[in-house]
């Protein structure tokens, strides 16, 4: 597929919204209290790009929810590198003394960074996390991997990405979770999306993410026809 060239700046995107419209769209969101757990995607890593804001996409999405709720609670947990594994063991455990009402939950990612992926084993142990973060009677969210992230180490690399963002449909599906498809959104088709390790989304893709969430939870609230 052709790629285009991104937007000049984040104003002229029009993959992002505008902070006061995002601030429409959940004007009555209930949550006080968000809570993200995972990998650097649920963290928000990326690279700066000139004409965006920096801050990664939970960040932005809780400077949304906090022109709203001058007191929310904002509590990022995730962590550069962790698997499922990881965050079932050592964040989903941690979810219940928060008390959050809004929990990003990861998609796994670095399950797929070895020679075989496991995919049972990762189905069940993110079963496991939309266990624990549906236990504190938050609302979900989550995302799928987009195509421009690639690893070329890996020739079924995108058997893997298909095969895992399946699972977390499904999940999302199960648990009533916000799911943000990023597969096959435009976006992927920008030349510059993806940070310099090839991985992560740098500022722009953030920006577009955090609209992205932004419209999905607008969902649940009946905001968007």
């Amino acid at each position: 597929m052709t790629q285009t060239t991104r937007a000049a700046t984040e104003k002229s995107d029009p993959f992002c919204l505008p902070a006061d419209r995002a601030v429409e769209l959940l004007a009555d969101a209930p949550w006080r209290r968000f809570a993200v757990i995972g990998d650097s995607l649920s963290a928000g890593t990326g690279d700066p790009r000139p004409g965006y804001a920096a801050g990664g996409w939970a960040d932005r999405v809780a400077g949304v929810l906090r022109r709203i709720h001058p007191g929310l609670a904002y509590w990022n947990i995730a962590e550069v590198g962790a698997t499922t594994a990881r965050a079932l063991a050592a964040q989903a455990p941690r979810l219940a003394d928060f008390h959050p009402d809004l929990v990003h939950v990861p998609c796994g990612a670095n399950d797929l960074f070895r020679p075989q992926p496991d995919y049972a084993l990762i189905e069940r142990t993110l079963r496991r996390v939309f266990d624990a973060a549906t236990a504190t009677g938050a609302q979900l969210t989550v995302f799928t991997l987009g195509r421009a992230f690639q690893v070329p180490a890996f020739p079924d690399w995108d058997d893997r990405i298909h095969t895992t963002n399946a699972i977390t449909r499904d999940l999302a599906r199960a648990y009533g979770a916000v799911l943000v498809d990023m597969w096959d959104h435009p976006v992927n088709d920008r030349a510059d999306l993806l940070s310099a390790d090839g991985i992560h989304f740098a500022a722009a893709g953030q920006a577009v993410m955090a609209a992205e969430v932004v419209k999905g939870l607008a969902g649940v609230l009946g905001g968007l026809s």
